[in-house]
């Protein structure tokens, strides 16, 4: 499904509510009715990364796939990786529908979902059975809104994913779990790394761990969750989740209650994005996302710090030939520059996108 087929698909699914199509579109890919890209790998474009190797920089980000059903078709699109989930121990519902608003005028999503998905165990089973296939595929990890020890849904999904995962993703910024982002605060974060990092070393495999933060932070509190994922060991950061904020969106569907993605998200994160390069140093793993929606947005990202860039909201409005037209973008961008690899693009903004204001 690409070219101008891709297209109609992609505007007769914003004809129906966004949960809807979310769903047909995670369908479609199950069938095999979008057919994945048949291009030759850029070499430049791969990454070495908190010890993994990605084909390119680019991956999907969590919310999409929160059950792990389409991870192979992902990266048949082009992407480099892709990360499933967000997971919780128990299967879950969310919060009630309608809990996903389309701001097609902004290029924007806000959503309140609440980490549906459908638990530990139909995940495991779908990773252990595509275990051989390959490809990097990185599952994030979240609690039970009811749970009695919610440090411990984390550290009960490190260690079941563990083995299973190229990557863990320890989710604790979502704004859509009551109480979930309070454990950003320095003494909850201290305990939840450790803990999570025993579970993941006690496992008998050695996955990095991201944490994924919210885009809403003071400068003292990305300070300290710096200094925190530095002492602790952590192997990386994703910058950043949705944001509360409704700076640069429209409509009345701009108001709803949720985490608001997608373009208007792009500026923020990315100035926040710059702040953590700079405070956890050169050498922490950065993951960069929020309003990326082409190759250059892409670029900017990794200019500003990230090694890796994901998306998720574009694809609603471009379609899956999207990741394919950035991944083919890339390349044009490090051709154009006279660059070995992308990776010498890292940092080349970072003091400019770190001087800007967030908000």
């Amino acid at each position: 499904m690409s070219g101008t087929f891709g297209r109609l698909a992609t505007a007769a699914l914003r004809c129906v509510d966004p949960e809807t199509a979310h769903t047909l579109s995670i369908n479609a890919l199950k069938t095999g009715m979008v057919p994945g890209t048949r291009r030759t790998g850029d070499p430049k474009l791969a990454v070495n990364v908190a010890g993994l190797r990605f084909p390119n920089p680019l991956g999907m980000a969590a919310g999409y796939d929160k059950n792990g059903e389409v991870p192979d078709a992902l990266l048949a699109l082009g992407f480099g990786f892709s990360e499933i989930g967000t997971v919780t121990p128990l299967p879950q519902l969310g919060n009630p529908r309608p809990r996903i608003f389309r701001l097609e005028r902004d290029g924007a999503i806000v959503n309140r979902l609440g980490f549906n998905n459908g638990g530990h165990d139909a995940m495991l089973g779908r990773l252990a059975a595509r275990r051989t296939r390959g490809g990097i595929v990185g599952v994030n990890i979240g609690a039970n809104k009811d749970s009695a020890d919610r440090i411990g849904d984390y550290v009960l999904g490190a260690a079941r994913f563990s083995p299973l995962a190229s990557y863990l993703t320890v989710n604790i910024s979502s704004p859509n779990t009551p109480g979930l982002r309070n454990l950003q605060s320095r003494a909850s974060l201290a305990e939840l790394l450790v803990r999570v990092r025993g579970a993941r070393d006690s496992s008998g495999a050695t996955p990095p761990i991201f944490l994924k933060i919210a885009p809403d932070l003071s400068e003292a509190e990305l300070s300290e969750i710096a200094e925190e994922v530095l002492v602790k060991r952590i192997e990386g950061l994703i910058v950043s989740n949705t944001t509360l904020s409704r700076a640069g969106a429209t409509g009345p569907s701009a108001q709803q209650a949720g985490g608001l993605s997608g373009r208007p998200l792009f500026a923020r994160s990315t100035a926040v994005l710059a702040r953590m390069r700079k405070l956890a140093g050169p050498k922490l793993a950065i993951i960069g996302v929020g309003g990326v929606s082409s190759a250059e947005d892409a670029a900017a990202k990794i200019e500003a710090g990230a090694d890796l860039v994901q998306l998720y909201s574009a694809m609603v409005y471009a379609g899956p030939g999207l990741p394919g037209e950035i991944v083919a973008g890339l390349s044009r961008i490090v051709a154009a520059r006279g660059l070995g690899s992308i990776a010498q693009l890292r940092d080349r903004a970072v003091d400019e996108w770190a001087q800007r204001p967030i908000g």
